[in-house]
């Protein structure tokens, strides 16, 4: 016992770990050819280029970076032209205007006042005398008006009456009060005394006092306005911090094929590392993380997967498979991008979700579909690394999704039509919001090309989807809805056979099919799976059909005259016969697994009482189906209803009662017997199961004949 129990748990942790070295594994190697399809979009190309040769092709900057040479320039260039800026300084302008009025003052003082000097005559006798005018002036003036000013002016000043004299002075002050104001450069002193002068000489003054005057400007104009070193310094501080950085922006065009490789163009080159041998690993470690987090998303929904039982070699390799079909195509498309632009919108990428719902489930379908939106993104990038192309990401995923939306209802290959012609119209109105949002103007081609791209990749999604699905379904022994419809059709020689051969057992296999259905669909298994397996489960039965009692139509019964252990080995072929025959015509291997397992290990009790009857030492393994029991959901459930539909046909007059007591009795006694025990059924599932059945059995069935005691079972134990 304590073996049996660890070879058990040996075997489960063996399994968990293959299943985790599968998956790995896959992961794994899904991980380097998305690798190898995306690194060169990523890749910094360099060039073997010399100067002033001509450019082979068009070149572009992977990088945004600033050019800080022609922002040094820029800058030296604003500095210089910022001019110097001055100060007046009003002091000096107050002193001149002083020195003016002082001028005209003392002129008026010397015209009323006499004054006297003490003088020493020739005898050597000092004596009182009297200035004259001038003599005054000399006295009352400051020295540097005295030394400045020609005594001619102060003469001419004397000889104007009082009147004229302040009509002079007055202008005189005005104009040299106005310019002084103004201030007067070092540069410009002499035109601002000759700008005066001009202004004076349109009074009408005689020669001599306009010369006197002139004298005057002279004197009174200087230099008042001086470089404001602070200021000037600030005003240049302030114009190199407006210059905005020369930048280089990444998908900058820096040379276009043919041109000249100038000097300029050479140090933009070298400035974003397209001349530097040495690669930039930053672009591939970002790559890696973004292939890490994707294969860690498609990881986990693998696992999850596993976990109900649905992941098996074929879905591993069906995945791997158009993942890197699906990234074959945007890297296909991303070549023929760097010539035609808005390639993007050509590539069928809607079949990989098309192909991922029928195959799998929708789930993966949409988790796909980012997945392949996000790379999208990164291979029509135009091969400038570190740049992502939003719009296809944009486009790519909206035309998955709605591949996804409009797959609906997949009764037959129609219905692929039907998502072809939603991913059609989708793919033309995102074409039109792309354009409408661009706000650029469009010529005719601009405006034709991408809708034309989107009807193609729509048709091109269609005929990939009806090309590859059979090589999915058959190769790789996907079992997908699609394959089930084609497989539930009446007209499919199997089914033509059952119908014709064995009509009662084709009704039988009919409304087990109900009843399966039903009961997977309220536990959430396959519905579809249970109901084509279920029409074929008793396809054995036309080896030899009258010794079933559905197809002996009132003709004797062929057990009557053989033994209960040859009827019994009859009866217990048909399971396995039927099981070769299904893999003789290549149906799926969860068909073929239903079929065989139908029974499981059940007892053919009919036939064991009865030999009983006659040989008390009859061994009760020669009367059961050697198995094995059913192994999935599916298969318990048709298991169940194959037992439920024959003996709710024997009921004469089925009342609701009679058919729960009698269905909640055929469940127990699977659970009881261990038939259930190697499939993944709970005890919550079997009620589920229970109440479905009930449901579906209510008014479909009439009168049958009365189910016998269990020691005096009849020949419907001969299923």
């Amino acid at each position: 016992m304590m073996q049996s129990q660890w070879w058990n748990h040996f075997k489960v942790n063996r399994l968990i770990y293959n299943k985790s070295l599968a998956i790995g594994g896959s992961l794994l190697l899904l991980g380097v050819v998305m690798f190898l399809m995306a690194f060169s979009n990523v890749q910094t190309k360099t060039y073997d280029i010399q100067r002033f040769e001509t450019a082979k092709e068009t070149i572009m900057s992977p990088i945004s970076i600033e050019d800080k040479q022609r922002t040094d320039e820029r800058r030296r260039d604003a500095i210089e032209s910022v001019a110097d800026i001055y100060s007046v300084n009003r002091s000096i302008t107050a002193k001149r205007i002083n020195y003016i009025k002082e001028m005209f003052g003392a002129v008026s003082a010397a015209e009323k006042n006499n004054q006297k000097v003490v003088s020493t005559g020739s005898d050597g006798k000092e004596a009182d005398r009297e200035l004259d005018k001038e003599e005054l002036l000399q006295h009352l003036l400051s020295d540097e008006i005295s030394d400045s000013v020609p005594s001619s002016v102060f003469s001419q000043l004397l000889q104007l009456s009082k009147e004229k004299r302040n009509v002079a002075e007055d202008l005189v002050l005005k104009a040299i009060s106005e310019r002084m104001n103004e201030g007067v450069k070092a540069s410009n002193v002499s035109q601002a005394k000759q700008n005066i002068k001009e202004k004076l000489d349109l009074v009408s003054f005689d020669a001599s006092l306009q010369e006197a005057l002139h004298d005057i400007v002279d004197f009174a104009i200087v230099q008042n306005s001086f470089v404001d070193l602070e200021k000037t310094n600030q005003a240049k501080q302030d114009v190199a911090n407006d210059v905005e950085p020369v930048m280089i922006k990444q998908g900058q065009v820096l040379v276009l094929q043919g041109e000249r490789i100038t000097e300029e163009v050479y140090q933009k080159l070298s400035l974003v590392g397209l001349l530097d041998s040495k690669s930039n690993t930053y672009p591939y470690i970002g790559l890696i993380i973004l292939i890490v987090l994707s294969l860690g998303v498609i990881g986990h929904e693998m696992n999850r997967l596993y976990m109900k039982q649905k992941l098996d070699v074929g879905t591993v390799v069906s995945l791997f498979m158009i993942c890197v079909l699906m990234f074959g195509f945007m890297k296909i498309g991303s070549v023929f991008q760097s010539s035609l632009d808005n390639f993007y919108f050509a590539v069928p990428l809607a079949s990989g979700a098309i192909l991922l719902k029928l195959l799998i489930n929708e789930r993966i379908a949409v988790l796909f579909s980012v997945v392949f939106s996000v790379f999208g993104t990164v291979f029509f990038n135009q091969q400038i690394p570190g740049t992502l192309n939003v719009e296809a990401g944009l486009y790519f995923i909206f035309t998955q999704l709605a591949a996804v939306l409009f797959l609906q209802n997949v009764q037959d290959r129609a219905a692929i039509i039907k998502a072809g012609v939603g991913v059609m119209i989708t793919n033309v109105l995102i074409v039109i919001v792309f354009m409408l949002l661009s706000y650029e103007p469009l010529s005719w081609t601009d405006i034709t090309n991408p809708l034309l791209y989107g009807v193609i990749a729509a048709f091109l999604s269609t005929v990939l989807t009806f090309g590859l699905l059979p090589l999915f379904e058959t190769g790789l022994g996907i079992l997908s809805d699609t394959k089930l419809l084609t497989l539930a059709n009446p007209n499919h020689p199997l089914l033509r056979k059952i119908l014709t051969e064995t009509p009662g057992t084709y009704h039988h296999s009919v409304m087990v099919a109900n009843l399966s259905e039903a009961a997977c669909e309220a536990i959430g298994a396959n519905g579809l799976l249970a109901r084509v397996a279920a029409y074929y489960h008793d396809l054995g039965k036309t080896h030899k059909p009258h010794f079933f009692i559905e197809n002996q139509m009132g003709m004797k019964n062929p057990h009557d005259r053989i033994e209960p252990k040859q009827s019994a080995e009859i009866i217990i072929e048909h399971p396995y016969i039927g099981a070769n025959m299904l893999r003789k015509h290549r149906l799926p291997k969860e068909i073929v697994d239903i079929a065989e397992q139908h029974h499981g290990t059940t007892l053919l009790k009919y036939f064991y009482y009865k030999d009983k009857e006659q040989n008390p030492n009859v061994r009760e393994e020669d009367f059961r189906y050697p198995g094995p029991k059913p192994q999935s959901k599916e298969a318990a459930i048709v298991c169940i209803c194959d037992s439920i539909e024959a003996a709710v046909r024997s009921l004469k007059q089925p009342s609701t009662d009679e058919i729960e007591k009698l269905v909640h009795s055929i469940i127990t006694d699977r659970m009881l017997d261990g038939q259930l025990s190697d499939s993944p059924l709970t005890l919550k599932d079997t009620e589920r199961i229970h109440v479905a059945i009930c449901e579906t059995l209510k008014g479909i069935f009439h009168s049958r004949i009365q189910y016998p005691d269990e020691a005096t079972e009849p020949v419907k134990e001969a299923k």
